[in-house]
């Protein structure tokens, strides 16, 4: 959250406007929402689908578009190019979110963008023992977000950033895992009778398939979904988990399964949940490094406690 509110910060002033996409980050919205408010920061939000809400969403004091991909928790992919030359069009900065992708699956500035931020807490350091963010841009964005970090306070420790790079050296081999495994899981999750719906773009049926065999190197290590029997299925199905850990967080070496309606989306009603495509039952997997037959092996026998 210190990357997304700096590298925010480096591009706006106070009088300016942005505009998001729907699909982000709970905190994220709440930043723009709640704190960019009173800081004189206007924040419009639109479905990132609809090529005519950005254009209708513009003001003249529109300076930059923030947008999530792939998202969380339904890991919708979202072509950047068309937003990306709205955006020289009109002379904005293109911000992008691009944690559950990695760099090694997906390199927003070369799709257009002008910032690109990172949760660093999660593939990068890989390891789950720190939390950091990292923004990546051109160097006079990467100086003003320096200048704001010194007085905003939001630098990590040496130890911290130490943590970060050791992680780093082994991202590429680590990422191929988390695909590799993903896809596996991803798989067979979709054609167990108990889960009404996966949510994963490697597989065919997704929404993005095609946007994200264009434009992904790999389709990464997350992946959601829906568990017929809702609320209670879904506790029940946790409690059994022997391999996989039921905790937030994503992106290590472990297998992490969470509830986004008890942590990234907590902060909506059920009906909206629901209407976001995040139904009671909904879960999120952070595929980890196991092995795919083990983690397979989990989810079988936690699906037959149902």
């Amino acid at each position: 959250m210190g990357a997304t509110a700096l590298a925010h910060l480096a591009v706006l002033r106070p009088g300016d406007h942005l505009i998001s996409s729907e699909w982000v980050y709970g905190t994220t919205h709440k930043l723009f929402q709640g704190e960019f408010g009173r800081l004189g920061i206007d924040v419009s939000f639109v479905d990132p689908l609809e090529a005519r809400q950005w254009k209708r969403a513009l003001k003249k004091t529109t300076r930059a578009i923030f947008v999530e991909t792939p998202t969380n928790p339904l890991l919708r992919v979202l072509d950047l190019e068309p937003i990306a030359a709205l955006c020289k069009t009109e002379g904005l900065a293109l911000v992008v979110d691009s944690t559950f992708a990695t760099p090694v699956n997906f390199r927003p500035l070369e799709h257009g963008a002008d910032v690109v931020i990172h949760s660093a807490t999660k593939y990068l350091n890989g390891h789950s023992d720190v939390i950091a963010g990292a923004v990546v841009g051109s160097e006079a964005v990467i100086e003003e977000v320096k200048k704001l970090m010194r007085i905003w306070g939001q630098a990590i420790d040496p130890m911290a950033a130490w943590l970060v790079e050791r992680g780093m050296k082994t991202l590429v081999v680590r990422v191929e895992r988390h695909n590799q495994t993903a896809l596996a899981v991803a798989q067979w999750c979709s054609q167990q009778p108990q889960f009404a719906a996966v949510h994963f773009p490697g597989l065919p049926g997704h929404k993005d398939h095609e946007v994200a065999k264009r434009i992904l190197n790999g389709f990464g290590g997350m992946l959601g979904v829906e568990l017929k029997g809702g609320t209670r299925a879904s506790e029940r199905f946790l409690r059994a988990l022997t391999i996989a850990a039921h905790a937030p967080s994503l992106g290590g070496v472990e297998t992490l399964v969470s509830e986004p309606r008890l942590t990234s989306h907590a902060m909506l009603s059920p009906e909206e949940r629901a209407q976001a495509g995040i139904p009671d039952g909904f879960l999120r997997f952070s595929i980890g490094l196991e092995d795919a037959d083990d983690l397979i092996a989990d989810f079988a026998q936690a699906l037959a406690q149902l």
